[in-house]
């Protein structure tokens, strides 16, 4: 790009000199030799009119006399003049030699001092990033509603707007605080109870258990066909081991559902491995005693070279997911990078749901996740690393190393 531009540049100070030079270098002889022949035939022909008129008595020889000595001395001044033309012409030389020669050096010294080349180059314009500067001005606007929101606490629709904009920014534990004054100020209001619901589910790892369940219970009641309400209330059901419930909830949302969407595959998907699993309990109730003990040692550190694209304070998921179906997390263990190198043990305390944990899989994919936001669900940015297929019932360590950039 610097050699495009410094092309440009050269192809146009070569168009202004040649507008300005051929005017200063152009040569004045030929043109002082026509003015002079010029002015001398005007004086003979004025001589003439004067000889005509004193030959007719229109001047009298005072008169011719005076007039005479005015037409010499005009013609002496215009030759005169032009002599200094002539000399002012050549003078004016040496301004070319100080356009071509030293404006050009001076301008480039000024320049490679004081500018920039990368200015003008791709590089530089790749390197403000769109995304960034969006991101940028809605920190900046959330920053400015909180400020404002601690001058003016009871502002409920002005908490709800906060919560979800630290939604957006992925700052859950912030967008709780959000929530939780709206609540207080509104009561219960299904979309509020579910909204606040949510943000407890996140900043406990997304275990609905307890109050969030609660909060659920009661949007459910307001709006039985709510379907944020169903997914949720049944994540908490499942969670809580009642399957059944669970399962007549989601079997409701699906229903609700836009036929073939991807949201209703999704729903579908995970009925039927809560049912296969459900199934499989009922029948060998024994080996759920025999398996309780089930665990995966794994041991996570970090690749050198992506250690300083990773804060401290950033959080490290570590869990296993079954090889196909639902990608719910059959275990999970939450630390930070600032723990890294770091062993865990992975065992069915950590489930999710009770239905689907390690016991029951004799096979499963390993990760370790460094999320930049703290959410548990992958996003653009993450670093990660994973082994693709473990033997649950292998009693080895699993080493995985964290070495590759979510997309």
């Amino acid at each position: 790009m610097n050699s495009v531009f410094l092309l440009l540049v050269g192809v146009l100070i070569v168009i202004a000199f040649l507008f300005i030079l051929p005017p200063l270098w152009r040569k004045q002889s030929d043109l002082n030799v026509d003015l002079d022949q010029r002015n001398v035939k005007i004086a003979q022909h004025r001589l003439a009119e004067l000889k005509e008129n004193l030959r007719s008595g229109g001047l009298n020889q005072t008169q011719y006399d005076e007039q005479l000595a005015d037409l010499e001395q005009a013609l002496s001044d215009d030759l005169d003049i032009q002599s200094k033309v002539n000399l002012v012409s050549k003078q004016s030389h040496w301004i070319i030699y100080v356009l071509v020669i030293v404006m050009p050096l001076l301008a480039g010294t000024l320049y490679w001092s004081l500018g920039n080349f990368q200015a003008v180059s791709h590089s530089a314009e790749m390197a403000i990033d769109p995304d960034v500067i969006k991101v940028a001005q809605i920190n900046k606007m959330v920053n400015g509603l909180a400020e404002k929101l601690k001058n003016n606490p009871d502002d409920a629709q002005g908490w709800l707007m906060l919560g979800r904009s630290y939604n957006v920014l992925e700052q859950h534990a912030l967008a709780l605080d959000a929530f939780a004054n709206a609540y207080r100020q509104l009561g219960d209001q299904t979309e509020i109870l579910l909204l606040y619901a949510d943000a407890l589910g996140y900043v406990n790892d997304r275990n609905l258990t307890g109050k969030p369940s609660e909060l659920i219970s009661k949007a459910l009641a307001l709006e039985p066909e709510n379907m944020k309400a169903l997914w949720l209330a049944g994540m908490a059901k499942a969670q809580q081991g009642d399957a059944d419930t669970a399962m007549k909830l989601w079997k409701k949302l699906e229903a609700l559902l836009p036929p073939g969407s991807e949201y209703q595959q999704e729903i579908q998907s995970l009925l039927a491995q809560l049912k296969s699993e459900t199934a499989t309990v009922a029948t060998q109730p024994e080996t759920v005693a025999t398996t309780s003990s089930v665990s995966i040692t794994v041991q996570v550190s970090l690749a050198p070279e992506l250690i300083e694209s990773a804060a401290a304070t950033d959080t490290v998921f570590v869990y296993a997911q079954a090889l196909s179906g639902p990608k719910m997390p059959l275990a999970i263990a939450r630390k930070q990078v600032s723990d890294l190198p770091i062993t865990v043990s992975l065992n069915d305390t950590m489930a999710m749901m009770p239905t689907m944990k390690l016991s029951n899989f004799s096979e499963v994919k390993l990760l370790a996740r460094v999320s930049k936001s703290g959410n548990a669900m992958a996003q653009a940015g993450d670093l990660i690393g994973s082994i693709n297929q473990v033997v649950v019932s292998d009693k080895n360590t699993q080493h995985i190393i964290i070495n590759d950039l979510v997309k």
